[in-house]
């Protein structure tokens, strides 16, 4: 039952995912519709790639939200916020009678998305257990491709609603109860983070969210044991506090470097152009409307059974180091294949030819979701310490979503004046990531968050029990200690719990191998 609890708190948090997913997905059958175009009086190419620009920017501001507002608010009532937000924003999509209230929802719902995105997979890493972590935070992932499935059958289906606005407002007001549903989920029965709990000073109400989510332990003192490993180490970093981004890359560089280019990366490997303009690929090789729509559905289909393969059977078995690797060397092949494809039977009367470079389009697409999606944006949030996880999260993600307003923005005037060698530009940018994941990116594995802290070559808390196991260290002189990075020191917090003493002391360690363990 243990492991039931903690998927069905995952699955209902990645309705927030799931609103991303959706809300981006309903973009291409929207403006695919010709009763969308000429209800919005024929919008110039501008204002149509604007439908996309303003929403992902909006993602951006809602991301960099989440940088200060995240920890301020909490896990839980930040996520209510986000609610409030996508209900408003989605429900004026739904109504607008001109190009200009359907873009100001499209920014309003972008705001709170990418909110969401961002602070998802944070809450799901801080409550799963080391041990299935890849599959609590990788339902995030599940929750963006299940939403970008759902949203191409919906407008699929309603393409055979009678012409008029019925066609795209229905998929668009689809969206609405969802918001509505997590914040009562959220105001009722879904536990907070014990991790941002502790940081907040609520000691107490940590303990209890502690027991509430890691049913997984079988007995008590394997919670005292495990809590008292958390909080020790979360009290260490939390004495070498960091107080502005420059700290944050002079003490936790490689970490924040790590989960910045995560996110990064995953833009310029061109997923979203090619989810965003894969209805003007398939009708650039003379493919006719409805069954447009329909590969949109089967696009998002492919994304979602992968995903869901590989985080239920990869992402804790083998890992996401691996799976990253793998994911970017398959993603570059792809590429090569789909720009060959497309440029030996774009102009083409040879259907067969056709159907292998629509191929290329699934091969992607299932390749990407699989390897990169599963495991990112939960790799992105458990690489970061509890000090620094909203702060460089979101600046991650609002990095993430900056990039894809360029390469989206830039792809009708690409695939116009360059066609299918816009490949290659995401070729070499998916190469030149794969190089830096290979030598930078460590394993986290069924590891602890805290124990995580050991494979980027940072000082690690032990907790033992007895007061003659380590000599008292106050905290200052324990965050100068680590800040200095003297690997030939050790340093001890001491913190009293009730009537016994437990003594926090801290390991130097080297930088990590590249092994699974």
């Amino acid at each position: 039952m243990a492991g039931w609890y903690s998927l069905g708190i995952a699955l209902f948090a990645a309705i927030g995912t799931f609103l991303f997913g959706f809300d981006t997905g309903i973009a291409t059958t929207t403006i695919a519709h010709q009763s969308w175009i000429e209800y919005m009086n024929h919008p110039s190419n501008g204002l149509t790639g604007a439908v996309v620009a303003v929403y992902i920017a909006g993602e951006a501001v809602g991301a960099l939200g989440q940088t200060f507002l995240g920890d301020k608010l909490g896990r839980i009532r930040f996520m209510q916020l986000l609610c409030v937000i996508v209900t408003v924003g989605t429900t004026i999509q739904t109504a607008s009678v001109n190009i200009g209230m359907f873009l100001a929802g499209r920014a309003i719902a972008g705001v709170a998305v990418g909110g969401m995105v961002a602070t998802v997979p944070i809450y799901l890493s801080e409550i799963s257990p080391p041990d299935r972590r890849g599959l609590i935070g990788g339902i995030s992932g599940c929750g963006i491709s299940f939403g970008t499935m759902a949203s191409n059958w919906v407008g699929f289906a309603c393409s055979f609603a009678p012409y008029g606005p019925t066609q795209w407002r229905l998929p668009l007001g689809i969206q609405i109860p969802w918001g509505v549903i997590m914040f009562i989920g959220l105001a009722t029965f879904m536990p907070d983070s014990p991790r941002q709990l502790l940081r907040n000073g609520k000691v107490d109400a940590a303990r209890r969210e502690f027991a509430r989510v890691r049913r997984d332990l079988r007995s008590q003192h394997e919670v005292r044991e495990e809590f008292a490993l958390m909080r020790a180490q979360i009290e260490f970093e939390m004495a070498r506090e960091v107080t502005s981004y420059r700290e944050v890359f002079t003490l936790f560089g490689r970490r924040a470097m790590v989960s910045i280019v995560v996110q990064t990366m995953t833009s310029l490997t061109g997923i979203n152009v090619i989810q965003y303009y894969q209805t003007t690929l398939y009708k650039s090789l003379g493919i006719g409307q409805e069954t447009i729509l329909a590969l949109a559905g089967v696009y998002g289909t492919v994304a979602f059974v992968s995903n869901s393969i590989t985080t239920k059977f990869l992402t804790d078995q083998w890992g996401r180091r691996k799976m990253i690797l793998a994911g970017l060397s398959g993603l570059v092949v792809i590429m090569v294949y789909s720009a060959v494809m497309q440029r030996a039977f774009q102009a083409s009367d040879n259907r067969v030819g056709k159907g292998f470079a629509v191929l290329g389009i699934y091969l992607y697409v299932a390749w990407y979701y699989a390897m990169i999606n599963s495991t990112t944006w939960l790799y992105g949030a458990e690489v970061l310490p509890i000090a620094l996880r909203s702060k460089v999260m979101g600046l991650a993600a609002a990095g993430h979503f900056v990039v894809n307003v360029a390469v989206t923005e830039a792809g009708p005037s690409a695939f116009a004046n360059i066609g299918e060698n816009y490949y290659y530009v995401f070729v070499g940018c998916t190469f030149f990531f794969l190089v830096v994941a290979y030598a930078y990116f460590p394993e986290t594995r069924r590891k602890t968050l805290e124990e995580i802290a050991r494979a980027f070559g940072d000082k690690v808390v032990l907790v033992g029990e007895g007061e003659g196991e380590g000599e008292e260290v106050d905290a200052e002189q324990a965050g100068l200690a680590a800040a200095a990075g003297d690997d030939g020191e050790s340093a001890s917090v001491t913190k009293e719990e009730g009537k016994n003493r437990a003594t926090a002391s801290t390991t130097s360690t080297v930088p990590p191998s590249h092994a699974s363990t």
